[in-house]
């Protein structure tokens, strides 16, 4: 979901910016209230900022896609003379705002002009004086013989070492040189989960180290990775986490979230053979679902299904203004995201992503971000509160909604026309998650204690849990792009697995069951879950759907459908 960028300082301000937003609501928004209302004038001088403040924010979405998409989304103006006109609006935005009186406003007009004022600072920095290169400049390899020793001790040094970072990540995980082909992370994962040859399995998987490498070079303690996870851990000591923040603005409760991560990962172990296997012998023990199903979704078929299967849940894509850009190009971010291509008259929600082929695990992402493209297109509140709780577990749980359902026999059933056995599709459904949930303990223990060997900590886990073979020599945990970009990330895919899992129970409970379809779906759930934005705590809305707070059992107890 998130937007991830490869090579210039104008995608770090993009990924900063979507950073920003989840963690803006955790540290801006409380309960609602109806306090007296303020009188006229400044109510009156508070709407006209907010109206200044709302074409601000959707040209600078229509810049933001433009440059995801290559430059190739400008009509009418280059992106140069977007910048300057972004810029100009900024500075009278920020005037307005700066003008007004805070103390005369109280309730949700004091949230709203709350919010306008950090999104204006943390996400709607100045664009026309940041030297950005052109959209449509050709991409260049970054140089990554650097050191990044001289690079930390820089002033900012953990923000020039994860650019660098990242910059070397992205162009190692999109060309992965496979014999005269070139390849990208993806793709090589996809092979292994339905190449048979076990010989060939390896190979694929150790085509991967130079991703590996461009995190944590050969593995020392002064790998990139290592002193990046050093600085980090530094720069968060005497405060809570931003993933602690969100979790608890999700109602997840930091202090439960590492035991009930540690009880998904057990409740996946007890329903796996005593054995370990090779890693990339995991990946095509978890892609028995994925191997079977995958010959009937051909690339060309991507799309139509996606459109198909949430038309028949009440959500046209096509009237909702959802838009698309799925092709391969040099340069484009190796991590699929949504984000906002405009936000009026209406919302226009943009998916990027990337496809050389199609197949189940395609298709599930594409599922995916559709589902926070749908989420994003029911927003309805004011305009200060019309943005996402984006990068949190929240959104995160949102958008795999629909995407599980591949998972399901009667949805294969009723969409491929065939099926695999309940526990191959449950073990299936869970393979990525309980890596993702690997993942997020992993970030956890190298935050906590930086000095150890990030090897040795991934392969513990892997072992222990997953029951996979050790290869401490192997720096294979290196491949999630998020693990530099944003340390601390993968906890929100791991707690979103728990809130989605909640959710979904609940409104089969509420509302019937929906897998195979149900046209009433969308409108029921919008205006329950998907239309406040930042109008409302997240986890006063989650609470609110389920009538009590979060807790692990639904995802347990549909992980032990494995076993029967």
């Amino acid at each position: 979901m998130q937007s991830r960028r490869d090579e210039n300082v104008r995608d770090r301000v993009r990924r900063w910016t979507k950073r920003s937003r989840g963690i803006l609501l955790a540290t801006s928004l409380g309960a609602c209230s109806a306090p007296p209302a303020p009188p006229l004038p400044a109510r009156a001088t508070l709407a006209a900022a907010e109206s200044a403040y709302a074409a601000l924010r959707d040209l600078r979405d229509h810049i933001d896609v433009t440059q995801s998409a290559g430059g190739r989304a400008a009509a009418g103006a280059s992106l140069a003379a977007l910048m300057l006109r972004h810029d100009s609006l900024r500075e009278r935005v920020a005037g307005r705002l700066a003008a007004l009186d805070s103390t005369a406003l109280t309730g949700e007009d004091a949230r709203a002009l709350g919010v306008m004022r950090r999104a204006l600072a943390n996400d709607l920095g100045p664009l026309s004086a940041t030297g950005l290169p052109d959209a449509d400049s050709a991409p260049r390899r970054p140089d990554c013989a650097y050191d990044a020793g001289a690079i930390a001790a820089l002033p900012n040094g953990l923000d020039w070492l994860r650019l660098r970072l990242y910059a070397c990540y992205g162009w190692a995980q999109s060309h992965v040189v496979l014999g005269a082909d070139t390849l990208d992370r993806l793709s090589i994962l996809g092979m292994l989960a339905r190449t048979d040859d076990p010989a060939r399995r390896r190979e694929l998987f150790l085509s991967l180290q130079p991703v590996w490498r461009s995190i944590n070079a050969a593995g020392a303690p002064a790998s990139p990775y290592r002193r990046l996870i050093a600085l980090e851990a530094k720069a968060r000591q005497g405060g809570e986490s931003p993933e602690a923040e969100q979790a608890r603005g999700a109602g997840v409760p930091p202090d439960s979230l590492e035991r009930w991560l540690l009880a998904i990962l057990q409740t996946w172990r007890d329903a796996t053979a005593d054995s370990l296997v090779e890693p990339w012998d995991w990946y095509y023990e978890t892609g028995r679902t994925s191997r079977a199903l995958s010959p009937r979704i051909p690339r060309q078929r991507l799309a139509p299904l996606n459109a198909a299967v949430y038309r028949a849940l009440g959500a046209d894509l096509q009237a909702l203004r959802v838009r698309y850009d799925l092709e391969s190009r040099e340069g484009k971010t190796p991590v699929a995201f949504t984000t906002f291509g405009g936000r009026y008259p209406s919302i226009q929600p943009w998916v990027f992503a990337t496809y050389r082929a199609g197949g189940l695990d395609n298709l599930n992402e594409l599922l995916h971000e559709t589902g926070h493209a749908v989420h994003l297109a029911a927003i309805r509140t004011r305009p200060a509160f019309l943005d996402w709780p984006d990068s949190d577990p929240f959104s995160e749980a949102l958008g795999d909604f629909i995407a599980l359902d591949v998972y399901e026999p009667a949805w294969q059933q009723r969409w491929l026309g065939d099926s695999v056995p309940l526990a191959d599709a449950i073990r299936g459904r869970y393979g990525g998650i309980v890596l993702d949930v690997a993942w997020a303990l992993f970030e956890r223990r190298m935050l906590r204690e930086p000095g150890a060997d990030p090897n040795e900590v991934w392969t513990h886990l892997t072992r222990d849990y997953l029951r996979i073979r050790p290869h401490s020599e192997l720096s294979w945990w290196a491949m999630r792009g998020q693990l530099v970009d944003a340390p601390g990330y993968m906890m929100n895919y791991a707690a979103g697995a728990i809130l989605i899992a909640a959710i979904r129970a609940r409104t089969r409970e509420l509302h019937g069951p929906f897998v195979t379809g149900d046209s009433t779906w969308y409108g029921w759930l919008a205006p329950r879950l998907y239309r406040f934005g930042l109008e409302r705590p997240c986890r006063e809305v989650i609470e609110a759907f389920l009538g009590g707070p979060v807790t692990p059992a639904a995802l347990l107890e549909d992980m032990r459908r494995m076993r029967r």
